[in-house]
């Protein structure tokens, strides 16, 4: 799981199209279009992984933009990884999924739920569990970003890669989707704390926030906002990476 350094692009889905949310808050949304063709302009771009959210399917317990996933998945093919979270709540849901052709499966309020599950599919599936620690005022949320836990991300962390975790997802939701840069404090501790790598989400304004985040320890960048508004190009995030 990321060999190298990789910037990968968020493909975000709400009814059916590409969102982006502020903040992790439901109804602050910009749309960006139909998913299938954000995945192709992204694999256009060169990007080696796509992330893709129901986010429908993280506020409602259960998977809602399935056929925009297909769609997304049939027109990837080979192309490129796909990992997928949102609405994933079972077992035999995160193995159909990677039966079906998805690279990971992200589990956030599944696996803070029943941490054995990380465990239970990592045993049949090595390396395909990528745990969601998604952190508000230094917490761990869940079901869509609404419910605290009391858990501390680089402690929760530590627990999940001793369970199996393939990676772990780290999203500062404090700073998500606002364009306002990155914190690489957070991500650093949980970097620190794991063997596994960590891919970071949050906050990515510029070019200099992917390289911070390289710089902080982070495996990937999940980037979303920024590209779609144009602040700066995929290609652009990787050589900037690569060249530094």
């Amino acid at each position: 799981m990321f060999p190298e350094f990789e910037v990968v692009p968020a493909v975000d889905m709400q009814d059916g199209q590409v969102v982006q949310l502020v903040g992790g808050e439901r109804g602050t949304g910009k749309t960006y279009g139909d998913p299938v063709d954000a995945a192709e302009r992204w694999l256009d771009a060169g990007a080696r992984t796509l992330h893709l959210v129901d986010l429908d399917g993280a506020f409602e317990g259960e998977r809602v933009n399935a056929a925009a996933i297909d769609a997304v998945l049939e027109a990837v093919g080979d192309a490129a990884a796909v990992q997928l979270g949102g609405g994933i709540r079972t077992a035999d849901d995160a193995v159909a999924l990677l039966e079906r052709g998805v690279d990971r499966v992200i589990l956030g309020t599944a696996a803070v739920e029943d941490p054995e599950i990380v465990a239970e599919i990592s045993d049949e599936h090595p390396g395909s569990v990528l745990v969601s620690l998604d952190a508000k005022d230094g917490e761990v949320v869940v079901s869509g970003w609404t419910e605290g836990t009391g858990l501390d991300p680089a402690e929760a962390a530590r627990r999940y890669a001793d369970l199996g975790a393939g990676g772990i997802l780290f999203t500062d939701v404090d700073v998500e989707g606002q364009l306002g840069g990155v914190r690489t404090d957070p991500v650093r501790r949980v970097v620190e704390a794991v063997d596994v790598p960590v891919v970071a989400s949050g906050g990515v304004a510029t070019v200099d926030d992917v390289v911070a985040l390289r710089d902080a320890g982070a495996a990937a960048a999940v980037v979303g906002s920024a590209l779609y508004e144009g602040a700066f190009t995929l290609a652009e995030a990787q050589a900037a990476v690569d060249e530094r």
